[in-house]
């Protein structure tokens, strides 16, 4: 009996190469997508909808696929020279965060929606605070940011693109405005330390005034101050004693002096 050992190696490299060939197939028509990711699929090139996550299915050679990740993207805007309104150059940069809610969209509507929210995002940030006072980009962050995060998102709203937020981050003065600044800020510490030592003077003629006034309804008043005076002067290691002395006894004395011609 003769074995025909190259007929049976030939046939086992057959089966082989259909095995891989087979097996190369069912690797490239099974996709298995991640929670935080989905796949757009077209077929013959047109649109067949996202799929995931999970295990999906593709045509091969006929299917093409894209992934979109649904995570959210934290994008940096990069620093922007501004004038504002009320013409103070400045520089200015954000932070903008943003994630995918449609693939389809996001695939189909912009050639690449990272790159595109980006400029978009620039030239935004540049509008917006181009359009306010230095002192409203000072004080106004929150609004500022808010209006930066409503329009992103009604413009990128078409791409399927959901803007969550927009921050700006950092504010670059020139030097010379930022001297001005602190010259603004110690001329209104000065006014307002001028303001409260003119209110203490207000209180304490006040007090004053309704002093006198019940001194002269009860002159008793006046020298029980008097005594507590000499009291505080008269501390516990001075020598000197005070006697007081009515002003009533030195009258007598100085008409006297006023009747001489």
């Amino acid at each position: 009996m003769v074995v025909d050992v190259f007929g049976i190696l030939s046939n086992i490299g057959s089966w082989f190469g259909v095995l891989l060939i087979a097996v190369l197939l069912f690797s490239s028509a099974v996709k298995i997508v991640p929670e935080y990711r989905r796949v757009v699929i077209f077929r013959l090139g047109r649109l067949a909808g996202s799929r995931g996550p999970g295990i999906v299915f593709v045509i091969p050679v006929i299917d093409r696929v894209v992934t979109v990740d649904l995570r959210i993207l934290t994008m940096d805007v990069p620093v922007q020279e501004v004038i504002t309104k009320d013409n103070v150059p400045i520089k200015v940069n954000a932070v903008v965060y943003f994630r995918v809610l449609d693939p389809s969209h996001s695939v189909v509507e912009v050639e690449n929606y990272v790159q595109a929210t980006s400029q978009l995002a620039q030239t935004t940030l540049r509008s917006v605070v181009g359009s306010v006072e230095l002192d409203e980009v000072l004080s106004s962050r929150e609004k500022i940011n808010h209006e930066l995060q409503k329009i992103i998102d009604e413009r990128t709203d078409p791409w399927g693109i959901k803007v969550s937020a927009v921050e700006v981050k950092e504010l670059e003065l020139p030097e010379g405005m930022k001297r001005a600044m602190a010259r603004q800020a110690e001329a209104e510490r000065e006014r307002r330390a001028k303001i409260i030592a003119a209110e203490g003077e207000l209180q304490a003629a006040a007090k004053l005034s309704e002093a006198a006034q019940q001194m002269e309804i009860s002159p008793v008043t006046l020298q029980l101050r008097y005594l507590q005076t000499i009291r505080e002067i008269a501390g516990e290691r001075n020598s000197t004693t005070f006697f007081p002395i009515p002003i009533d006894l030195l009258k007598p004395f100085v008409e006297n002096a006023l009747r001489k011609p």
